[in-house]
Order: C-alpha cells, then sequence, then structure tokens
C-alpha cells in the first residue's frame, strides 16, 4: 500500500509540475509583453509596423503573423499529398517488405535532420536553382523558406500516419476482400476512414512544427518586416523576427519581440485545440 502511495505522489508532482512550468512560461510572456500592450494596445495585433528609430518607436505584429500563417499552410499543402501518399506506400502497399523498412529508416533519418542543416540546403542548393530557373530574383521570399518548410515536416506527418495506417485491425481488411473489395477499395473504404483521425492528428503536429520553425526560415525567408506581396516576395515569420532581433533588442523593442512570442504560443495553442475538435468530428 505504501508503495501504491509513493507512486501516486510521484505522479501527482509529476503531473503538477509540468502545469507549473507551463503556467510559468505564459506568465513570463504575459509580463515581458505588458509595456508593448500598454503602448499601443490592441493596435500591436493588426499593425505592420515596424520602427525602432529611438523617439519614434512603433511596433506591430501583423508582418509576421501574415508571414507565419503563409509559410506554415504553404508548407502543409505541399506536405499533405506527399506524406500521405508516402505513408500509404510503406504502411499499405508495401508493408513487411525490404522496401517497406529502408522507407521507414531514411523517414526517421530525416526527421531527426536539425533544421539549421535544411536550411543550408536551401540556401545552397533550392535558392540558386529558384535564381536559375527564373522563379526568384535573390531566391529569398515565402516560397523558398515554405518548400524548405513542407520538406522537414514531411517525415513527422509520414512516420506518423504510417504508424496509424499500419494500427488498422487484418481483420477488417480481411473481411472487406473475402467481399470482394480490390485493394483500392480497401484502402480507400476501410483503411483510411479507420485511420482519419489518426492521419489528421499527425498533419497538425506538422503544421505545428513548421508555425514554430525557426533556423531554417530565417535562412530563406528574406527577413523583410513587411506583409509579404507575393509568394516569392521576401517577409519575416514570428519566431524568425525573434531569432534575429532579440540578441540586440532593449526596452520597447524587448516587450514587443516578447508579445510576438506570447501570439506565437497563442496561435499554436489555438491551432492545437482546433485540431481536437477536427479530431472528436472525425474520430
Amino acid at each position: 500500500m505504501s508503495g501504491d502511495r509513493i507512486t501516486k505522489a510521484l505522479l501527482f508532482i509529476s503531473s503538477l509540475t509540468i502545469l507549473l512550468l507551463g503556467a510559468g512560461i505564459v506568465l513570463s510572456l504575459f509580463g515581458g509583453a505588458i509595456p508593448a500592450f500598454r503602448e499601443f494596445g490592441l493596435k500591436f495585433i493588426v499593425s505592420p509596423a515596424w520602427n525602432p528609430t529611438t523617439g519614434s518607436e512603433e511596433y506591430g505584429a501583423l508582418s509576421f503573423i501574415a508571414g507565419t500563417v503563409i509559410t506554415s499552410i504553404l508548407a502543409l499543402i505541399i506536405c499533405i499529398p506527399m506524406a500521405f501518399s508516402t505513408s500509404l506506400f510503406i504502411a499499405e502497399y508495401y508493408n513487411g517488405t525490404r522496401t517497406s523498412s529502408i522507407l521507414r529508416s531514411l523517414v526517421d533519418l530525416l526527421a531527426g535532420i536539425p533544421s539549421i542543416v535544411y536550411g543550408f540546403w536551401g540556401f545552397y542548393a533550392l535558392r540558386p536553382l529558384l535564381v536559375a530557373t527564373g522563379l526568384s530574383d535573390q531566391g529569398f521570399g515565402v516560397f523558398t523558406a515554405s518548400l524548405v518548410l513542407a520538406i522537414m515536416i514531411v517525415p513527422y506527418a509520414t512516420s506518423l500516419s504510417a504508424e496509424i495506417i499500419s494500427m488498422v485491425p487484418a481483420e477488417l481488411k480481411e473481411a472487406a476482400y473475402s467481399l470482394g473489395a480490390t485493394r483500392r477499395e480497401v484502402i480507400f473504404s476501410v483503411v483510411i476512414p479507420s485511420a482519419r483521425s489518426g492521419i489528421i492528428a499527425s498533419f497538425i503536429l506538422a503544421l505545428g512544427r513548421a508555425l514554430g520553425e525557426t533556423m531554417a526560415v530565417t535562412m530563406l525567408i528574406g527577413n523583410a518586416n513587411v506583409i509579404p506581396k507575393g509568394l516569392f516576395a521576401p517577409g519575416n515569420t514570428m519566431a524568425s523576427v525573434i531569432a534575429n532581433q532579440f540578441g540586440e533588442a532593449s526596452g520597447l523593442k524587448l516587450s514587443a519581440l516578447i508579445a510576438v512570442g506570447l501570439l506565437l504560443f497563442l496561435i499554436t495553442a489555438i491551432v492545437n485545440a482546433l485540431g481536437k475538435l477536427i479530431i472528436k468530428r472525425f474520430a
């Protein structure tokens, strides 16, 4: 009995610690962001201005919110067909074969590569390619960052989706085959409906990764503090502007950057909440 009490106490302490850490993070962000919101109010959220000039300082997060949302959504759009097709290939069409095993290992390897390595690859390989094909004059812009983001999140979405698809009970598929269903019919009528909520969850997690990505985006998006005027125009994201300017910031500018971080936290929380609602709807 004493052992059960000790285990229960340890579990309670661990859970409470996580809650306290989360509350501490939120309170720290709110505390650091107060001067910016006190100075600019809610205008901070809808203003694209970013002027650090002493005496005429003006800050707004709209440009970075727009850059974050555009790059992340575009990356997800590119990611979905690639990850979904690959997960079906691994977990259904070639499940249990050497080809599937090799591809799974490759996907896991790609998932473990640091984001800055993807950034270097995009800078030295993808950017010159875009310039050579005439798609972008400088190779920097929203599309370049989104494409690298998509390649980064494909392994995460693929790995999770493949695991979910492989967990569909074999009895369900065998029953469909016994009724004369073709492989395509089994996949689209049995496998995908059974794994739907898990597949959706994998893409939501991939979107969360894209929203908070920093280094790869910083190296490729162009770092212009304006709302992107097109897919090949430069811009900035919430994470990249913090990475670029936090080290030298002080006073009101520092508070503005912390406020941007708070908004990024809230956007991520909203995305996760919506994801849970979607999963419940389709589960």
